[in-house]
């Protein structure tokens, strides 16, 4: 399949998953409000900080997203730094019992003081609560920046729960031999 036919194919289904549906399955008890920050690492021993959160609107099953983070490009002559944001908005409706299905859009820029990339992301996934104190999720995404087009991975994470406010976090995004990974500390309200 060439990635103009998946990249439609993945917005299509990002759209889906933003429309209310008239069916709703019980409240999944996951939260979308949250502060997280974290420890990041890119592929070549890149690293860095990041600081991300959302924000639920009310009972409508949409959220407001935002990212900040730094990263550090050891492999690049004067360790340059790498600055990105992101903000967006997504969508989560329930499709069983403490199971999501979530939708993103989302404006992502990175800055390297020279060089300034920008384009868009869209996501598609499931999000679940697995357990009392574990919940986990899988999204496809698809990224257009100015630089270049059609760059699709995929992103598995997971969030332990100490209670009812703060939880720990892991990630890894994967896709065309690239890799990030994350580990953070989340307040969720």
């Amino acid at each position: 399949m060439n990635n103009s036919i998946f990249a439609n194919s993945l917005f299509a289904l990002a759209v889906a998953a933003a429309l209310p549906l008239s069916a709703q399955a019980k409240d999944s008890s996951l939260s979308y409000t949250y502060v997280e920050a974290d420890y990041l690492n890119q592929e070549h021993s890149n690293d860095g900080w990041g600081l991300r959160g959302s924000v639920n609107i009310g009972d409508s099953g949409v959220y407001a997203l935002g990212s900040y983070s730094q990263v550090d490009l050891d492999a690049s002559p004067g360790n340059t730094d790498v600055k990105s944001n992101e903000l967006g908005v997504g969508y989560h409706h329930a499709v069983a019992d403490k199971t999501d299905l979530i939708g993103e859009l989302a404006y992502r820029n990175a800055d390297t003081g020279t060089a300034n990339i920008d384009g868009l992301r869209t996501s598609v996934g499931v999000r679940s609560a697995l357990a009392d104190h574990v919940e986990g999720f899988a999204k496809a995404n698809y990224y257009d920046f100015s630089d270049y087009h059609g760059d699709v991975t995929g992103t598995l994470g997971a969030q332990y729960k100490f209670n009812q406010t703060w939880g720990a976090t892991a990630e890894a995004e994967l896709g065309n031999g690239d890799q990030a990974y994350l580990v953070g500390v989340r307040a969720s309200f």
